[in-house]
């Protein structure tokens, strides 16, 4: 496909977003079945690309990101800050190549966000600013990216109330996201998870349950209904 010459920003946030959705799709596989490997694979591959293909520092951002949420899930703290730092420089240059694409900050801000349940204290101090504002910035540039929404909401769940996060707000922002759309699964998951967290544990399960049924795959979403109590 040839690439026109020039684009207006927002123009061309939404060629990047486009081409990228169906490598993406790949590492979200991965993703939902655990499967780091795969994306151990893939982020070696990326690194041999990043600085030559024009979405590359944002795929291996992504792949980053996909990964240190595993090892979150694997209870590994340590290998997922490895991880989230490792993304964050490419997702750095990803930002700086083209500030006005929203997704580009947004998982900015969710890889300094991972950082802060590995390290939680030097983490917040360190990241919590990142966090906030780059995801703050995806949703000015794009508020309807419900993913978005999702990403400031698990960072509001991570980040202590001393730090401007909480249960609360990270609820409001999954309901935002559900908002913009119902058949996000991420949303469900966390919100359900979310939910537990504030002693609701049958509308976690609720929420956990269509999760799963929007993504069967999805390992995580399996094992936090699991260990959920019915009441």
């Amino acid at each position: 496909m040839l690439k026109p010459l020039f684009m207006a920003p927002a123009t061309l946030a939404i060629w990047i977003c486009a081409a990228s959705a169906t490598d993406n799709s790949a590492l979200e596989r991965a993703r939902d079945r655990q499967d780091r490997a795969a994306i151990d694979q893939s982020i070696a591959q990326l690194q041999q690309e990043a600085g030559k293909k024009q979405d590359a520092d944002y795929r291996l951002a992504l792949a980053n990101s996909y990964a240190a949420e595993i090892a979150i899930e694997q209870k590994d703290r340590r290998k997922a800050e490895q991880y989230a730092e490792s993304g964050i420089d490419s997702a750095r240059k990803a930002v700086a190549a083209n500030p006005n694409v929203a997704e580009y900050h947004r998982v900015l801000g969710e890889l300094c966000g991972q950082v802060i349940p590995a390290n939680p204290f030097v983490g917040a101090m360190k990241y919590g600013h990142c966090a906030r504002d780059e995801v703050n910035k995806a949703i000015e540039l794009d508020p309807k990216s419900p993913l978005s929404y999702v990403s400031r909401g698990v960072g509001n769940y991570y980040l202590p109330p001393q730090f401007g996060g909480g249960i609360d707000l990270a609820l409001k922002d999954f309901d935002k996201a559900i908002a913009l759309d119902p058949k996000l699964s991420e949303a469900y998951l966390w919100k359900g998870i979310a939910l537990r967290k504030a002693n609701r544990n049958a509308e976690a399960r609720a929420a956990l349950e269509k999760a799963i049924q929007l993504s069967p795959e999805r390992a995580w979403a399996k094992e936090q209904l699991q260990k959920t109590p019915e009441h």
